[in-house]
């Protein structure tokens, strides 16, 4: 099974390290994570994000998500996303990734990242 990402700020994930659990500030709102798979970050980053500094990845093993993770295109498009529907155990992040936007303000894969 591929790794799942999500985009997040650094200071978040150092807080869901020390709790063991993270959950976006849009969790109680949507009642998901939103993720994307490799070839999707990016385009998520630059338009969400564009600019943004201090984020970071959090590369998810899925088969450690105690909970659903169902691809889905909830803005009615073809292209499917993976949403995690609970709160993300820290033990399922594999990895952390530090994600700075480049010059222009756009965000390229790291290197670090599993294509």
């Amino acid at each position: 099974m591929k790794p799942i990402f999500h985009i997040t700020s650094a200071a978040e994930a150092e807080q869901a390290k020390e709790s063991g659990e993270y959950a976006p500030a849009a969790f109680d709102v949507d009642g998901f994570i939103h993720c994307s798979y490799a070839d999707q970050v990016t385009r998520v980053a630059n338009f969400k994000y564009r600019g943004g500094r201090d984020l970071v990845l959090l590369e998810i093993d899925c088969s450690a998500v105690p909970h659903e993770v169902i691809d889905e295109n909830l803005d009615g498009g073809t292209e499917l996303f993976p949403h995690i529907y609970g709160r993300l155990p820290m033990s399922a992040v594999v990895r952390i990734h530090k994600f700075p936007c480049g010059n222009g303000g756009n965000f390229e894969l790291p290197s670090s990242v599993p294509a």
